[in-house]
């Protein structure tokens, strides 16, 4: 644990002393996030903060590769694979974030690196129902790709509001951390240093340095640099782990072995996931392309319901914990301590969402206190 803590604070370091470095080349390359309709900032704020998250997870996997326990993990080719898959990602955002790219392109960029990351072993090789499921390599290949995609998009989907994105991916990397290293511990013999957990420590180094620089009101935006490659670190941590244990792994509950290992990952994605899978109807029942741009997302409609930025921020976090740490708890608790935690926790962020607009704070309403007000 001390390596993974260690891990942890070089990518958080890194990624800190970074980004006013990349702030300043996005301001003179004139990288801005200009004001448009359907955004809430007032004024154009510098991107290419993604760059500062991948040196960050670079340096980290420098010192993972040399430290005593955690070198193990460099064996095999999964990490180096990750490492190119991020870097083309970070290029291509970077890339769009000085100079608009075409959708096609960012795509395609996408999978090129999802595909070399699966060429490196980084792939499904089962699908954990009950025990294990095994297709055809073709398709599992194909699940791995698509994986990639919808978590690469549905970041960046939700980098809506300052510090959104970050915050939940952060959310998600330390429930599922938690997840990786708990199932390493049953192996036979244990062996907690995964390229899972290893991914998951790293992104919420990468996270945190970043956060300060980012949350309301921000300095600077993450961009399509940011935003896709922690999507893309996401997919990897948790396919890495996913294709390879079987249900008796994650819990000696039959009905819990049979679904966890599957609904785990995507019950950390739950609340990004949910909000690609509502634009993409709500757009297309329009006759719109499902990549057009609206102003529709989950954190537009905190601010419509009458939440400030920070409050937004906040909540959509708090949903995010729900949904990842709620899920997480199946495999560390019985169930019913379990399920009491998720309605507990869902009961609370559902009270706070629709009452806290409603209340007022020393006789004004919370919406009076402006667009700023925590």
């Amino acid at each position: 644990m001390r390596e993974y803590l260690f891990i942890v604070i070089v990518a958080a370091i890194v990624t800190y002393a970074a980004t006013p470095l990349l702030r300043s080349v996005a301001v003179r390359l004139r990288a801005f996030t200009p004001v448009r309709d359907r955004d809430v900032h007032s004024h154009p704020i510098p991107r290419l903060g993604g760059v500062s998250m991948f040196l960050g997870f670079a340096a980290a996997t420098l010192v993972a590769s040399v430290l005593p326990f955690s070198r193990q993990m460099f064996n095999g080719p999964e990490l180096r694979g990750v490492l190119i898959g991020g870097a083309i990602v970070c290029l291509v955002g970077a890339i769009d974030d000085v100079r608009e790219l075409d959708w096609m392109i960012k795509l395609a960029g996408q999978l090129l690196a999802a595909g070399i990351m699966a060429f490196q072993g980084v792939q499904l090789f089962s699908i954990p129902l009950g025990e294990t499921v095994v297709l055809p390599a073709p398709l599992l290949i194909a699940l791995t790709i698509f994986f990639v995609i919808l978590a690469t998009n549905a970041v960046n989907f939700v980098d809506g509001l300052d510090g959104l994105a970050t915050g939940i991916v952060a959310i998600a990397a330390v429930s599922f951390f938690g997840y990786a290293y708990l199932i390493a511990r049953s192996y036979s013999p244990p062996n907690v240093f995964t390229s899972a957990a290893f991914i998951s420590a790293a992104l919420v180094g990468v996270c945190l340095g970043f956060l300060p620089h980012n949350f309301h009101p921000a300095r600077i935006f993450m961009g399509d640099s940011g935003a896709l490659f922690l999507g893309l670190l996401l997919a990897a941590a948790m396919i890495s782990i996913t294709g390879t244990i079987t249900g008796s792994e994650v819990s000696t509950n039959p009905v819990s072995a049979f679904v966890l290992p599957l609904v785990v990952p995507f019950s950390i994605l739950l609340l990004p996931v949910l909000d690609v899978v509502l634009a993409v109807i709500r757009r297309t029942r329009r006759g719109q392309s499902p990549f057009k741009p609206d102003a529709q997302h989950l954190h537009h409609r905190m601010l419509m319901w009458g939440h400030g930025h920070r409050r937004a921020v906040l909540l959509l976090w708090f949903w995010a914990a729900v949904a990842a740490f709620g899920s997480v708890s199946f495999v560390f608790l019985p169930p019913q301590p379990a399920v009491g935690l998720v309605l507990a926790m869902a009961a609370l962020a559902g009270f706070l969402t629709f009452w806290l607009p409603r209340a007022t704070i020393a006789g004004r309403a919370p919406a009076d206190l402006g667009p700023d007000s925590p």
